[in-house]
């Protein structure tokens, strides 16, 4: 297996990517976070004592994604052309993020998806703590990709 992010010596590189034509790309990402039924009631109910947790969630995912460039260390920037995060509630103990990203570039979108939905869950978790501080993120992962030479892939139903 060809890691891209070694060099010949096996040191840590960030990939030169000038070669590759830009394309539309598109990833897609998900992840939740199960809290005990009241928590989720209360979330849903917007009665939380920080008011709207998914607007802040929201923000925070967005921010997130524009930002990851400077969170992941070998990460290019990227200039994304949209986020858009969406949120389920999964009674009778979770939420569900999905953030889908998108960029016309050189390289793909999946760590933007990754990191806009890890830190959409983790504004939850701050958020509604002094509720439920029990509360656990799981599953954080990319449901499909699209564009590049790689082309499509979407995870299997599991």
């Amino acid at each position: 297996m060809n890691l891209t992010h070694l060099d010949p010596r096996g040191q840590a590189h960030m990939v030169d990517i000038s070669p590759k034509p830009e394309t539309h790309r598109v990833a897609i990402a998900e992840g939740r976070i199960r809290m005990a039924p009241a928590t989720l009631e209360a979330i849903a109910a917007g009665t939380t004592p920080k008011g709207d947790l998914f607007a802040a969630a929201r923000i925070a995912a967005i921010l997130a994604a524009k930002r990851t460039g400077e969170l992941i260390p070998l990460c290019h920037p990227l200039p994304l052309t949209q986020i858009a995060v969406d949120f389920a509630l999964e009674p009778p103990d979770a939420i569900r993020c999905t953030v889908r990203a998108e960029t016309v570039a050189r390289t793909g979108v999946e760590m933007e998806a990754l990191t806009g939905c890890a830190v959409a869950l983790l504004t939850l978790y701050d958020m509604a703590k002094a509720l439920d501080r029990g509360m656990v993120l799981e599953t954080i992962q990319l449901i499909a990709k699209r564009g590049g030479k790689s082309g499509e892939w979407s995870r299997s139903p599991s």
